[in-house]
């Protein structure tokens, strides 16, 4: 049975160190929960993860097992934003964070498949953020992204330089929210070798 790895298939995990890239992405389903805070404390994201990932599990699993389609469970990816979005470069506060904790669905995943899964893993020691898991489409149309190859604390000048050069420079203006796709596990890899593809929704400025 082939397996299919969306990070090689699908141009919207696909981006280069030092270069803007605009393209649109699709509309995508994913797993979300969403918070607020520093992700590094509180132990709310954490939380968001331990429900997630075995949910993402399963419905690979049920996949692979109902409809003889397997792949490899995307990459953790999540949204952030706050009222004023200088908290996440000139002004980096992480405690205004607020976000939302989001894995990949394929699109041949059915709903019945879904709500199959959260019964089952809801049996026995259900993870604690487990009640607040969603499954639901994400439309971001046209983006600017680039990847960026160090600790998630030094993208803020990356930031910078897409929000106050990059956008406004091509005529256009954010409209989403700030998208991360973390295509290295934090766990593994040392800080200075993470990938990360940063992202921005964006349109095109009335005024350009």
């Amino acid at each position: 049975m082939d397996k299919t790895d969306f990070k090689k298939t699908l141009e919207s995990y696909q981006a280069r160190h030092g270069e803007f890239l605009v393209l649109d992405v699709a509309p995508m389903r994913y797993l979300m929960v969403d918070g607020r805070g520093d992700p590094n404390s509180g132990g709310e994201y954490a939380d968001a993860l331990e429900a997630l990932y075995p949910l993402a599990y399963k419905l690979k699993f049920a996949s692979k097992q109902e409809l003889d389609r397997d792949y490899v469970v995307p990459p953790l990816e999540a949204l952030w934003w706050a009222p004023d979005m200088k908290v996440f470069t000139s002004a980096r506060d992480k405690s205004k964070w607020s976000w939302t904790a989001m894995l990949m669905v394929p699109d041949w995943v059915t709903d019945e498949m879904y709500g199959d899964a959260v019964a089952m893993l809801a049996k026995k020691d259900p993870p604690a953020s487990l009640g607040g898991v969603r499954l639901e489409t994400l439309e971001e149309n046209t983006c600017v992204q680039t990847l960026h190859i160090g600790s998630y604390d030094d993208e803020a000048d990356v930031l910078a330089e897409l929000h106050d050069e990059f956008i406004p420079g091509a005529g256009l203006r954010m409209t989403g929210k700030h998208h991360e796709i973390y295509l290295s596990d934090a766990r593994r890899v040392e800080p200075s070798k993470l990938r990360t593809i940063l992202r921005q929704p964006v349109e095109r400025s009335p005024l350009s």
